[in-house]
């Protein structure tokens, strides 16, 4: 890889299809008669003809790089320089390569975006805008073979372009199948709700899902939403099918876990292999299950021998992720990693507090997990019932509902 020279456009041949190179061109057409860039050739667009069109769709910053880059494609191996505006042939080498390139192609159009030089790089250069990075790796040299086999070894890196290119430019998206990609979110809230998780993020936990529970996410529990109590969060999650939660703790470190089998309020541990632990920011990354013990998923609550709270992984009061019962307080103790999933210290410190989580149910919910989720807070969360009753006060449900079946 990266044997090839280095001008975007010798020998270049458009990849895309009869009626798709149709639909690129109506988008030059429109992009170069933008009347609001009246010194512009008609030939050619600018900048701002590129913001205008794509508007609040995609970060002013990346539409920049965007732009930067298609102005630097050398179609003759003769520019001294990057061209004062975007020609036809400039726009159509670029959406060809990004689009329908390999990872060379690919590789040499992001080298464009980030740089004018043809010579290496900082890796922190290229992490803006995409958490694929550590922050070990940041002050290295990334040069144009390192760019190349990094796109290769990644597709997120490709597929997040191509989704920028696709709903950003509304451009082809008959040909980009987005239910595979990022799943269709639910949320039955009416008023606004703004996700822990950007699209990169959803599109990076969704792939390593099992495949027929990546079309559908459906918010169970925000603590936006429905308040900073544990109590809250048993009665949202419980017997609702597979689940991911994820947190951002005061250090704004985003991680979290998937939970394969539906939450339970029990003393013994639960779920799966299929369960994981995962990483958003400061770095991605997906760790599952080592085999050294089933210590998969842990919910307990009004429990006074055993810790009360929502665990995953490791061991009782040793967990690679912790929620306590106190909601807001958890940790991250893995000393070198968790034993369970192999995972490092998610969080920034090893005891955090954090202000924002959510639960997300993924895939379709069957009947059973329909009708379990119809259970009263009550039922899972025995203090609010034993309350309830300390009080004198019925519960004015009782009689007017099935009470479900415990497991």
């Amino acid at each position: 890889m990266g044997n090839s020279g280095s001008h975007v456009g010798q020998n270049f041949c458009s990849q895309f299809l009869p009626e798709e190179q149709a639909e690129i061109d109506r988008l030059f057409d429109a992009l170069s008669s933008d009347k609001n860039c009246p010194n512009v050739s008609s030939k050619s667009f600018s900048l701002k003809a590129l913001q205008n069109h794509v508007g609040g769709a995609v970060p002013l910053e990346m539409v920049t790089r965007l732009y930067d880059g298609m102005r630097r494609v050398d179609l003759t191996g003769k520019a001294k320089g990057p061209s004062e505006n975007v020609s036809q042939e400039q726009f159509t080498a670029s959406m060809s390569h990004l689009l329908k390139g390999n990872s060379e192609e690919k590789s040499l159009m992001i080298m464009k975006m980030i740089s004018a030089t043809e010579g290496p790089v900082k890796a922190r250069e290229v992490q803006k805008g995409k958490r694929f990075l550590g922050p070990q790796w940041l002050d290295c040299d990334c040069d144009r073979a390192m760019i190349e086999d990094w796109v290769f070894r990644v597709p997120h890196v490709a597929i997040f372009l191509s989704v920028v290119i696709h709903k950003g430019f509304l451009i082809l998206c008959s040909s980009l199948d987005l239910t595979t990609l990022v799943p269709e979110c639910q949320v039955d809230q009416g008023r606004g709700f703004e996700s822990i998780l950007d699209i990169l993020s959803v599109m990076y936990i969704n792939a390593h899902l099992p495949r027929e529970q990546r079309h559908c996410w459906r918010l169970l529990f925000s603590s936006e939403l429905h308040g900073h109590s544990f109590s809250q969060l048993c009665g949202h999650i419980t017997h609702r099918g597979p689940c991911v939660a994820v947190l951002e703790d005061h250090d704004k470190h985003v991680f979290g876990g998937f939970a394969s089998c539906s939450w339970e309020v029990k003393p013994q541990f639960q779920g799966d292999d299929r369960c994981f632990l995962f990483s958003i920011c400061p770095s991605m990354a997906v760790y599952t299950h080592t085999g050294y013990n089933d210590h998969y998923m842990y919910l307990n609550h009004g429990q006074q021998t055993i810790p009360n709270g929502l665990g995953m992984g490791g061991q009782h009061n040793y967990f690679g992720l912790w929620v306590d019962v106190d909601f807001g307080k958890g940790h991250s103790r893995a000393k070198p990693t968790c034993t369970t999933y192999n995972s490092p210290q998610l969080s920034a410190q090893e005891n955090f507090q954090f202000d924002k989580m959510e639960v997300w149910a993924v895939g379709d919910p069957s009947e059973e997990q329909l009708a379990k989720g119809n259970k009263s807070i009550l039922d899972v969360d025995p203090e609010a019932q034993a309350l309830l009753e300390i009080s004198g006060r019925s519960r004015h449900s009782e009689g007017l509902r099935e009470i479900p079946d415990d497991e």
